[in-house]
């Protein structure tokens, strides 16, 4: 995999980089993802907070919901990033801006209860109900 993780608004006005793989990478098909998405369903690579880098800075973020924080690019509107109270420590950047997407494959569905009838994708992974926080929070050291 790519020591470094890189991506870009829609645009290029913004760019990203990361300091590895991601912690973790997931579906998510809640119904705030899907609005800041305007897709059926919305993928994400979560990283440690500390090893991603914007450029420019991502500045103030939009709060519509209590507990997440969303940043979008003030020139073409494309989703940037998001945290989220109960995953500290970590920062969500939506699949599609990264240049290496082709080799980070979603590893579980978060909110899955809320995938829409019609969509149907054929997998193995995990489906969680609701947040799926505990399977979207990094492993300690040395636990499996």
């Amino acid at each position: 995999m790519a020591e470094t993780i890189t991506g870009q608004c829609y645009c290029g006005a913004v760019s990203l980089a990361a300091d590895g793989p991601p912690e973790v990478v997931s579906y998510c098909h809640c119904d705030d993802c899907r609005r800041v998405t305007g897709a059926p369903v919305a993928a994400f690579a979560a990283f440690a907070t500390d090893a991603l880098h914007v450029t420019p800075a991502l500045g103030a973020p939009i709060s519509a919901n209590p507990g997440v924080n969303r940043w979008f690019c003030h020139q073409c509107g494309s989703p940037l990033a998001a945290t989220f109270d109960y995953l500290p420590g970590q920062v969500y950047v939506p699949l599609g801006l990264l240049d290496q997407a082709d080799i980070l494959p979603p590893k579980l569905h978060s909110h899955a209860d809320k995938c829409l009838p019609w969509l149907q994708i054929k997998d193995d992974l995990p489906r969680e109900h609701g947040s799926a926080r505990d399977s979207l929070r990094p492993k300690p050291a040395g636990k499996v």
